[in-house]
C-alpha cells in the first residue's frame, strides 16, 4: 500500500451487454462482444485529466463527474484505501451510448475495476481482480444487477438479492453453442431513467405467473435448447408499457417475432436484440432496412479483464 508512486498504470476492458432477454426483466443478462477500453495512470502532480475516444466522445463529462471516474472513486472508498490524487483516465469506447447496451454498467464495471487493478500493481499483485466484489458494488452503483453481472462475468447471467444490504448474488452459464446474439441499433438514443419512469408500479398476478414461467424457460432455451428461444422471450411486464417511447423498436420487435425469431428490446431499449441461431441468423439479418445498424458481436465467454499492455 503506501504512497501513489507516479507512473503506475494499468487497464482494463469490459464488455457490452443485454439485459432483461424479454422476460427476466432486472435479473438475465448476457454479455456481447463489443469492448470498452479504459487506463488509469498516477500522475506526479495533483488533478485529473480524462480523455475520451470513440463513443461518447465529445459527449460525456471529462471531469469528476465523469462515470468511470466516480465509479474509480467509490471502489477506492469500498477497498477502504484512499485513490490518488493526481491521475490520469484514457478511454476508448465501442459501447454505443443510451442505445440499451448496457453503457452505463460498463463504465461503473470499468471504474471498479480499473480501481481494484491500480492497487493491485501498487501492491505488487498485478493483474489480480475481484470479480465478486467488482459485482456487488457495480450492482449497487447501478441499481439493478442484470446488465453489470454481465459485465463482470460473461456468458448468461442470473442475479438476485434478498437484501440489497447483504450484496447481490449472480449465478453464471454458458449459452448454447448454436445461440447468436443480433443486435438492430438505431441512432436515436434513450436514458434508462425515461424508459423505467412509465413502468406500472403494479402488474396483474395472471401476468406475473406467465412472465415467471417464461422466464424459467428463458434460461433452459439459452442455455439447453435453443428451439425453445421464441417462446422463452415472451415477456408481460415492461415492453408494451413503454411501446410509446421506441414505437420504431417494437414495430421491429413484432416484425422479426411474426417471422418466427426470438426478437426483445435490448435493456431500456432502444435497440433491438434478437437470440437467433447459427441457422437462422443470416435471415434475421435481413430484417434490418435503413436506420438500423447490425450488429453480430457473439457471446463473450469471460467479462472483465485486466490489460496486460
Amino acid at each position: 500500500m503506501g504512497e501513489w508512486r507516479p507512473g503506475t498504470s494499468a487497464g482494463v476492458r469490459v464488455p457490452a451487454s443485454s439485459a432483461n432477454l424479454g422476460p427476466g426483466f432486472d435479473s438475465i443478462g448476457i454479455a456481447l462482444g463489443v469492448w470498452d477500453r479504459c487506463r488509469a495512470t498516477v500522475l506526479d502532480t495533483p488533478g485529473l485529466e480524462v480523455t475520451v475516444a470513440g463513443e461518447g466522445a465529445g459527449a460525456v463529462p471529462q471531469d469528476e463527474s465523469h462515470l468511470v471516474h466516480r465509479s474509480f472513486v467509490h471502489a477506492f472508498e469500498d477497498l477502504g484505501r484512499s485513490a490518488p490524487t493526481g491521475l490520469r483516465i484514457e478511454c476508448h469506447n465501442e459501447v454505443p451510448h443510451g442505445r440499451g447496451m448496457g453503457s452505463s454498467a460498463t463504465a461503473i464495471v470499468t471504474g471498479i475495476a480499473l480501481a481494484h487493478a491500480l492497487a493491485g500493481q501498487q501492491d505488487g499483485t498485478p493483474g489480480v481482480i475481484d470479480l465478486n466484489r467488482i459485482n456487488d458494488l457495480a450492482a449497487r452503483l447501478e441499481g439493478h444487477p442484470d446488465n453489470s453481472s454481465a459485465s463482470v462475468f460473461g456468458g448468461l447471467t442470473l442475479s438476485w438479492s434478498d437484501d440489497p444490504a447483504l450484496g447481490t448474488s449472480t449465478l453464471r452459464l454458458t449459452p448454447h453453442p448454436d445461440v447468436v446474439p443480433v443486435v438492430f441499433s438505431p441512432a436515436t438514443q434513450l436514458s434508462t431513467a425515461t424508459a423505467r419512469a412509465v413502468l406500472p408500479a403494479q402488474v396483474r398476478l395472471g401476468d406475473a405467473a406467465a412472465n415467471s414461467a417464461r422466464a424459467a424457460l428463458l434460461v433452459r432455451a439459452v442455455t439447453d435448447a435453443p428451439e425453445h428461444l421464441l417462446a422463452g422471450t415472451r415477456e408481460w411486464l415492461h415492453q408494451e408499457p413503454r411501446r410509446p417511447s421506441y414505437p420504431d423498436s417494437m414495430a421491429l420487435v413484432d416484425s422479426l417475432r411474426a417471422a418466427g425469431h426470438a426478437a426483445v428490446i435490448s435493456g431500456a431499449g432502444p435497440s433491438v436484440l434478437v437470440l437467433a441461431t447459427t441457422s437462422t441468423a443470416g435471415d434475421v439479418v435481413g430484417h434490418g432496412g435503413e436506420g438500423w445498424r447490425v450488429l453480430q458481436p457473439g457471446i463473450p465467454d469471460h467479462g472483465v479483464e485486466v490489460l496486460t499492455s
